[in-house]
């Protein structure tokens, strides 16, 4: 079962509601992307593939489609390229109308920034996510918005600019709750994916063992539970640290939890020096 918070009434709702195994997810993209495509636009889509990730976890099908403003081509390559160097489904893009028609019918679940006008869209659960705000750079420090632009390096960038470090960072925090983006943050975030991608290959060398039930269990509820990915983050932390737990059975809940977060952490298995 997978429940989120309704912003317009506060309480936790379950979507799609049972016996329904389709859920329909209509991610808005926020308007005003005239300047380019801001921080804020990465991360509504990226709660939106998120939130298909848990879905899918949980069993379900998922269909999404984002809506946007009406956007030039060169605004919408962009805007593919960017999504795409972060790990982001492709949705069907429809433009500014009504998405029933995508979606096969009523959205179970609008996700869109938090105050966005959103239209008619009175059906469904209304998943508002934080905004984003950045600091501008001390002179002569690199700046951290340089990885929130459309010319975002691609995947097989060094790490020093890995753009999944971006997605580690927009999660890190609940997906109400505001992020602000610095240059410092950004380095914290590229170190724990080199770190935790080290551990992941270097566990991946001992036998597998299952994941222990009680990981599974947590893991599982806080995903389900209004989509607490940042408690997720929290408990892989805890995880990396534990002894006790055997060194394949870390490896099998570190991957098992990537399908969800996204951040490619088996990328360096069988490529150890």
């Amino acid at each position: 079962m997978l429940r989120i918070t309704d912003t317009r009434s506060g309480h936790l709702v379950e979507i799609p509601a049972a016996p329904r195994r389709l859920l329909r997810s209509c991610v808005h993209l926020p308007a005003a992307v005239g300047t380019g495509i801001g921080p804020v636009h990465l991360r509504v889509p990226l709660i939106g593939d998120v939130l298909a990730r848990t879905a899918e976890l949980n069993g379900l099908q998922v269909v999404t489609v984002l809506t946007t403003p009406e956007l030039t081509q060169d605004q919408k390559l962009a805007l593919e390229r960017v999504m795409a160097v972060l790990g982001i489904h492709p949705p069907v893009v429809v433009g500014a109308h009504r998405p029933d028609a995508a979606l096969g019918g009523p959205a179970d679940v609008h996700v869109a920034v938090r105050g966005a006008d959103t239209g008619d869209a009175a059906d469904g659960v209304r998943m508002e996510v934080g905004g984003v705000g950045t600091v501008l750079p001390e002179e002569g420090a690199p700046d951290p918005g340089h990885l929130l632009a459309p010319e975002l390096p691609d995947a097989s960038a060094p790490e020093a600019a890995d753009p999944l470090a971006v997605r580690l960072l927009l999660l890190g925090r609940p997906y109400d709750a505001p992020v602000t983006v610095t240059g410092e943050a950004l380095a914290d975030a590229r170190q724990t994916l080199r770190r935790w991608r080290r551990q992941v290959a270097d566990w991946a060398q001992e036998p597998s063992r299952p994941i222990p039930a009680e990981l599974l269990r947590e893991s599982h509820a806080a995903l389900a539970d209004d989509l607490g990915v940042a408690a997720v983050l929290d408990l892989l932390a805890d995880v990396a640290g534990r002894s006790e737990v055997p060194a394949g059975a870390r490896f099998e809940t570190f991957a098992h939890l990537d399908r969800v977060l996204g951040l490619d952490l088996a990328r360096d298995v069988g490529h150890q020096r």
